[in-house]
């Protein structure tokens, strides 16, 4: 039986917990999540994890911050001063809002902190920072 291997498009089931074993995301109950191997589709511990699995294989992985999405980095955490930001703009604890760069690129950050006078921005991804553990099983091999 043939092997995944960098530049397969497979299909894969996964669960994804935290280290206090909360759920994350999930595919179970749906459709396998189809990707291809190497491509950057996915975090890169993810697709390491799937290289060299066979049909019908799964397994259960941990990833590290660094092989996941990165650090949390402080720098990306900015507090304005609720005057700056639109009078009409609805501001509750987790929304994300999507602003946009100088450059005119846009990213999301998440409201994480709310005063009389200020607003906290997160622009990490929420799940910057954090070791992450997955259940896959390998589907498919297309």
């Amino acid at each position: 039986m043939a092997a995944a291997k960098s530049g397969d498009s497979i299909k894969v089931h996964y669960a994804g917990r935290l280290e206090d074993g909360t759920a994350f995301d999930s595919s179970k109950g749906g459709e396998p999540l189809s990707l291809t191997l190497g491509q950057g589709e996915v975090i890169p511990g993810f697709d390491e994890a799937i290289v060299g699995m066979q049909v019908g294989e799964s397994k259960t992985i941990t990833i590290g911050a660094e092989q996941a999405y990165g650090p949390r980095i402080d720098e990306l955490v900015i507090e304005l001063a609720r005057k700056d930001l639109p009078g009409d703009l609805e501001l509750t604890l987790g929304r994300q809002l999507e602003v946009t760069q100088e450059e005119g690129e846009p990213f999301v950050v998440e409201v994480t902190d709310l005063t009389d006078v200020t607003v906290t921005l997160d622009a990490n991804h929420p799940l910057a920072g954090k070791e992450l553990t997955f259940d896959i099983e390998l589907v498919e091999i297309l």
